[in-house]
């Protein structure tokens, strides 16, 4: 789903989240945030400035959603990534601080009219959400967002319906 809402990258505010994850990194001792185990992240915020805890938080927090996520699909359970889907927006709008209220609105509505999950995807500060539904909802659930639009004051997004299939490979 297409917010339509303009991505907004040129005041700098995507490198500075990359500065203090690189800042968090550094302070932590660890090359890469994705070092921290789930297990040590507790102890780990305890050690930062408080500008940095949050953003830490979502990384570290993001790289176990991801793990859920390719858990749930490889054991058949499709449906399941949803909620996963959902928290990953909450942590991107909260501690990454990279939504905007199109993008808010979008989950939060999809969500109220029976979406499994939805997250913004892409860089943030605008721009498009992934919407998981069932087949037989997926008109509902548009129709809902869209009139959430409107009353919001926002101009409709626009929605394109896909279906997962197997990842690009390499023919030979």
């Amino acid at each position: 789903m297409d917010t339509r809402a303009a991505h907004a990258l040129r005041d700098g505010a995507y490198a500075a989240r990359r500065a203090g994850c690189e800042a968090g990194a550094r302070a932590l001792g660890v090359r890469l945030l994705c070092d921290l185990a789930p297990s040590q992240l507790d102890g780990a915020l305890r050690q930062l400035k408080p500008g940095l805890a949050p953003l830490v938080r979502h990384v570290v927090t993001e790289e176990a959603r991801v793990a859920r996520v390719v858990s749930r699909l490889e054991s058949g359970d499709p449906r399941s990534v949803g909620e996963v889907l959902t928290a990953g927006h909450a942590s991107l709008r909260d501690d990454f601080a990279v939504s905007c209220a199109e993008l808010d609105l979008a989950v939060a509505a999809a969500c109220r009219a029976g979406a499994l999950g939805a997250r913004m995807t892409g860089g943030g500060f605008g721009g498009s959400v992934v919407v998981l539904t069932e087949e037989a909802d997926a008109a509902g659930v548009a129709r809902d967002v869209d009139a959430a639009f409107a009353a919001g004051g926002h101009r409709p997004p626009r929605v394109f319906a896909v279906a997962p299939e197997d990842g690009a490979r390499r023919d030979r």
